[in-house]
């Protein structure tokens, strides 16, 4: 004799369906969150008139086959504010970091005495200033595409769910949340830019 299934009631279908929803916001928000912090590490590799070793981050030699970012290879340092010192784990890696910097065309000009590569870094030029400020206001607008593409998703799928029998006040409130988390990102995105063009500007 086969026991009778347990049909959830009514509430544990809200509880359930809510639980979904509030999901899907959380979800948008980390979607957001991964924007503002890739917007951050890309604006950390701008060469800006001033010694930073992230500049190297995304600048990658053929290490064993594989494409590498010179940080894993080398040792990045700064010993004044207007020098980096680039120590190979291994020598023969020379010629190879030298080459990727060159290849990365980011304006530095890499010197090696056999031991450390050095690159002096140039003051900005008007012209470059202005093209690294264009360059940073393109960063942070994408950034905000991902952010309001997150926004969207989102809302759209809190309609779907309210169709499907998501309680409507339920639903306004997590659209409402997922407004003000968007309004939350796209304000730290522009505080971002704005530093990030501040530092060019001053540097």
């Amino acid at each position: 004799m086969s026991l009778p299934c347990a049909v959830p009631d009514r509430n544990q279908i809200d509880n359930i369906m809510i639980d979904n929803a509030k999901e899907i916001v959380s979800a948008a928000k980390s979607k957001m969150a991964d924007a503002v912090k890739f917007l951050e590490e890309d604006l950390k590799t701008y060469r800006v008139g001033k010694a930073n070793p992230s500049v190297f981050n995304n600048i990658v030699v053929d290490y064993y086959g594989t494409p590498t970012p010179i940080p894993q290879v080398a040792s990045v340092t700064t010993p004044d504010a207007k020098t980096l010192a680039i120590q190979p784990w291994e020598k023969k890696m020379i010629p190879a970091i030298e080459k990727a910097i060159m290849d990365a065309n980011i304006g530095l000009t890499p010197q090696n005495n056999g031991e450390t590569i050095r690159c002096t870094v140039p003051p900005l030029t008007e012209d470059r200033r202005k093209e690294l400020i264009k360059k940073v206001k393109a960063a942070g607008e994408s950034a905000k595409v991902v952010i309001r593409n997150a926004r969207r998703d989102a809302i759209d799928a809190l309609k779907k769910a309210q169709k499907e029998g998501l309680p409507e006040d339920t639903e306004k409130d997590l659209e409402q949340n997922t407004q003000k988390e968007t309004d939350a990102f796209v304000k730290k995105t522009d505080e971002i830019v704005s530093a990030k063009e501040k530092e060019i500007l001053t540097v």
